[in-house]
């Protein structure tokens, strides 16, 4: 494996200018990221505040000990218990069979960042995931799309969900999902390390009763050894550590909103889009009910002085909301502006590795942060990469494509390029004269009919169409033929576009890891995280 550095745009406007440092955008947020002086500011504001350290290095262990836990994981444990400590953390939604490539991009960020912090700064920094067991898009953690003869075919595990429980609730059928994943493992292609990785994935499945336990074995298993510490937003113990907390979210959901909506105010009036949905009656949390199984998004009524639900089904004062928060913490859980809050009180965070999405959110907000009079941390664009299999870049060399240009917009450009090259012109040109003089004829012919007989009109205009239609029946078999003389080369830009640019997206939104698991194996992994990746805002193309 070796990487290949590419400079290429950012997936929106917003995280292009930060990845410039740019600054129309640094504005908006309390650090630079990447600059050692920045790292010591954050480090001496960590050391002026409080994080229960203990009880959460205690609940993750209590979290992750049945996914078998190594000795990396007890030293991460223990550093995450000392008053000098920090965290690299990130975050993702439960995806089955750990979803996008970009999750495990991730991954691969928050461990690699937290390596290299370490080393920089000379004070134990802890890789942590937050895995959003809270979250209830089902529709967004339930399939992996599949190669199938040059083209995307989306596989839904088959089981639906009628309410909208949070992911942590999602009960994995082990039989279901045992014959699902062996299809899609084995429509991957049978390699040599094929038997291995349906071993690899049985036993996963066997040990899980849940969606997010399937991930969560599954990173454990593959990331273990570099000390990635686990939690899930929706695990009912993570809760009690939160209680305060949620009490003193609820107490100020006013002045969170009036922060949030003012500093998009200020981000809009740069030109930028808003990321986050907000209205003035938002309460940023959401109420679990169990009899439902479903999460209630709460707004808060002015008029009434209550906090109401969807439809008005459920309302409380916020008397009510404290008292359960205190008693109840696990029938709360944050939306996109109170997480972020959440997770930088609990932990103390060096850096948060963010996707381009994130990075938008996050500026939005920085006057949140300044009222509880906290910093947001410094925020990581997290690796951006896209895996080039030798085949294909030897087929995108003998095309005399710009890798770059591939990477941002996929190959039918030049594949329509190529066609017109090789199209006769001598035969189109032809068949667009008969049409041409087809139409000329056939208006003549209307012109008579109308005279004759008004009545006969529809039917000359079907058999015009027909006539055209089998005109360009006949024009598409020749197109066809053409094509079929170049099917080499035009398969070669099918294949590039495929496994670099599927559908218009990056790789990294659309292909999975076990697909390349089964290519080159469980160690492939192993190779990825020896590789020496620089946080520079480049994308690593890495040749495997």
């Amino acid at each position: 494996m070796e990487i290949l550095n590419l400079s290429l745009p950012a997936a929106n406007r917003f995280a292009s200018n930060y990845l410039a440092q740019s600054k129309d955008v640094m504005p908006f947020f309390h650090y630079h990221f990447n600059d050692l002086n920045e790292d010591l500011k954050r480090t001496a504001e960590l050391r002026e505040r409080s994080f229960p350290r203990s009880e959460t290095a205690r609940h993750i262990e209590s979290f992750m000990e049945r996914f078998g836990n190594s000795e990396a994981v007890e030293n991460s444990l223990e550093k995450l218990k000392r008053e000098d400590s920090a965290v690299v953390i990130g975050g993702q939604q439960a995806g089955i069979l750990t979803g996008p490539l970009y999750s495990i991009h991730k991954v691969i960020s928050i461990i690699k960042l937290a390596e290299q912090k370490e080393k920089l700064l000379g004070i134990p920094v802890v890789p942590v995931f937050w895995i959003a067991g809270e979250d209830h898009d089902y529709q967004e953690v339930n399939h992996v799309y599949v190669p199938m003869e040059e083209k995307l075919d989306k596989w839904t595990y088959p089981k639906k969900v009628h309410s909208k429980p949070m992911v942590t609730d999602i009960p994995l059928d082990q039989e279901i999902c045992r014959e699902w994943v062996r299809n899609i493992i084995e429509n991957f292609g049978e390699s040599e390390h094929t038997k291995q990785l349906l071993d690899f994935a049985e036993r996963q499945i066997e040990k899980s009763a849940t969606f997010v336990d399937f991930f969560a074995y599954i990173i454990m298993e593959l990331f273990k050894d570099y000390g990635l510490l686990l939690v899930d937003s929706g695990d009912k113990s993570f809760r009690q550590l939160q209680k305060d907390f949620l009490t003193e979210q609820i107490g100020n959901h006013e002045v969170i909103t009036f922060s949030l909506l003012e500093q998009q105010k200020q981000i809009g009036e740069k030109g930028f889009p808003i990321t986050i949905e907000a209205g003035e009656n938002a309460a940023n949390l959401f109420y679990y009910d169990q009899k439902l199984k479903e999460r209630i998004l709460l707004e808060y009524d002015r008029a009434a002085n209550l906090f109401v639900g969807k439809s008005g089904r459920v309302t409380f004062t916020q008397q009510e909301l404290v008292e359960m928060a205190a008693q109840y913490p696990e029938k709360f859980s944050n939306n996109v502006v109170t997480r972020p809050l959440m997770q930088e009180w609990l932990f103390p965070t060096l850096a948060f590795i963010a996707g381009p999405g994130e990075i938008s959110y996050w500026a939005e907000l920085k006057l949140v942060f300044e009222h509880f009079n906290m910093k947001m941390p410094p925020i990581v664009p997290r690796l951006n990469i896209t895996f080039l299999d030798r085949s294909v870049e030897a087929e995108v060399t003998q095309l005399n494509l710009k890798l770059e240009e591939v990477l941002q917009r996929g190959t039918n450009q030049e594949k329509e390029q190529f066609l017109e090259t090789v199209k006769d012109k001598e035969v189109e040109a032809l068949f667009s004269t008969v049409k041409e003089e087809l139409l000329k004829q056939y208006q003549f012919i209307e012109t008579k009919t109308a005279v004759i007989d008004r009545g006969l009109l529809p039917l000359l205009k079907k058999n015009e169409s027909y006539l055209l239609k089998e005109i360009g029946f006949m024009e598409t078999k020749l197109e066809d033929a053409v094509k079929q003389r170049h099917d080499i080369q035009l398969k070669k830009f099918s294949r590039i576009n495929l496994a670099l640019r599927p559908d218009g997206s990056p790789q990294e939104r659309v292909w999975n890891i076990f697909y390349y698991l089964n290519q080159y194996g469980l160690t492939f992994i192993k190779d990825l995280m020896i590789l020496p990746f620089e946080f520079d805002g480049l994308h690593k193309v890495i040749k495997i």
